[in-house]
């Protein structure tokens, strides 16, 4: 199973329910609107909804009519332009013989297989998107 960060997982459930509402008139979500359907705190979503707008993943206004947008298409936000603003995803997990010993001499028994699982989740990351959110609707508590 992929391992993603509890924060990673919150921005991605976020941004979901933002390209769900995305459209050309430029629809605005409150963050208390997301909370609500995601079932999420409140303060946690306007954490991520501020971390992702400062990463130009979404665009916020304030005010009474004010909200939250996808910044773009969600079909070009993938889920690593997210998750990467939460977690160092470029890091390699370490050897099993120690943080020293591959890349100083003849690499471990396990150092093919590892980085080629670290390549799969890093393409899976790049390669989806929030494309498929378009339109869709949320479930009804």
């Amino acid at each position: 199973m992929l391992k993603i960060g509890k924060l990673a997982q919150q921005a991605i459930s976020a941004a979901s329910y933002l390209a769900e509402k995305y459209d050309a008139e430029g629809t605005r979500v409150s963050a208390s609107e997301i909370a609500d359907v995601r079932e999420l705190p409140r303060p946690l979503v306007a954490k991520v909804l501020a971390q992702l707008s400062l990463h130009g993943i979404t665009s916020g206004i304030t005010g009474p009519t004010g909200g939250y947008r996808l910044a773009r298409p969600p079909h070009q936000i993938s889920l690593h332009d997210i998750v990467s603003i939460f977690e160092p995803i470029d890091i390699r997990p370490m050897c099993p013989f120690g943080p020293n010993w591959c890349g100083n001499g003849p690499p471990c028994p396990m150092h093919d297989a590892i980085s080629a699982a670290a390549e799969q989740v890093d393409s899976f990351l790049q390669k989806q998107h929030l494309g498929p959110f378009c339109g869709l609707k949320s479930r009804s508590r």
